[in-house]
């Protein structure tokens, strides 16, 4: 078995470690990507507000709605990113019989993963995204029933969207492919030249973690707002409905200005580089623990130093 697997599991498992312990930070930015009216009496006026009101109003189960899908999602995510970007990594690194990527190189391998990522886990983050907005609408409601699953989710935008609709905002998605071509480039590229001259140690994967994730995020963030609102059930109002990437920009601006486009950022940078940096790290320091247990199991012939 290669190491692409061992990368895709320690990356999966990095992958939840991260997620869960910064979910209430997506929360937070997703509702104030989503919110459109910022005169309502209920809507938040920052992050802290947000945050506040979500708490008060819905409890500590407020700030992880969704968390269900979300987990299997970053696994999933994660999982299957390693899987493609280590194997095209390899193939490059056999190719040219180089230890390490060129920077094109690691732009390529990470556009290929990037896309791969995007189609087969598009429809988990569609969930994820309505689960995350429809909580609160719920809870306000007396006598509302139990908050929705991720199941009962899926299935109700098949019966009412169509299965096509778990695949909305796929194209800023893709488009967002360019996120992690920036992060994973950055950070090969730094890893690189530290490692050039010592050996790198967990915080060191924390810090170019977060370094490589704060230029990626702050560069796509206003394609980030928009594919959250097109994963969200679209309105019949003409100037909520985005019909395309594009379209969606520019009503953002129209009706919200350009401070429209960054709504909820803050959280979603601090989210972005905690999440990154805690990835990094627990998928180096699980990747080892990983290729001792496949070896257990016997599914590995010999341990490959990494």
């Amino acid at each position: 078995m290669s190491d692409n697997v061992a990368h895709a599991l320690s990356g999966a498992g990095g992958g939840i470690i991260s997620m869960a312990l910064t979910y209430p930070l997506i929360t937070v930015g997703t509702r104030l990507q989503v919110q459109r009216n910022n005169k309502d009496a209920s809507a938040y006026s920052g992050n802290i507000d947000a945050l506040v009101k979500i708490f008060s109003q819905e409890g500590i189960s407020g700030l992880f709605s969704g968390l269900e899908s979300a987990i299997f999602g970053a696994a999933l995510t994660n999982g299957v990113y390693y899987y493609f970007f280590e194997a095209v990594k390899a193939a490059f690194e056999r190719a040219s019989q180089r230890k390490s990527m060129t920077t094109v190189e690691s732009m390529i391998s990470g556009a290929v993963a990037g896309a791969m990522t995007c189609i087969i886990t598009n429809p988990i983050w569609v969930v994820n995204t309505r689960l995350t907005v429809k909580q609160k609408k719920q809870a306000d409601v007396e006598g509302a029933e139990a908050a929705p699953t991720t199941l009962s989710t899926f299935a109700e935008i098949i019966r009412e969207d169509g299965v096509l609709s778990l695949w909305q905002g796929i194209i800023p998605a893709l488009i967002l492919v360019i996120n992690p071509i920036i992060q994973y480039t950055a950070f090969e590229q730094l890893k690189n030249k530290v490692e050039s001259f010592r050996k790198l140690g967990n915080m060191d994967f924390f810090l170019l973690g977060a370094v490589s994730k704060l230029a990626a995020t702050s560069v796509t963030y206003p394609y980030i707002l928009v594919k959250s609102r097109m994963q969200l059930k679209q309105s019949k109002n003409e100037n909520e409905r985005y019909d395309s990437l594009m379209d969606g920009l520019r009503k953002v601006i129209k009706h919200e200005g350009i401070a429209g486009l960054y709504k909820g950022i803050e959280s979603k940078l601090l989210q972005s580089v905690l999440t990154a940096s805690l990835l990094f790290m627990s998928k180096e320091a699980l990747f080892s623990y990983t290729i001792k247990l496949l070896l257990l199991i016997g599914a590995r012939k010999a341990a490959i130093a990494k």
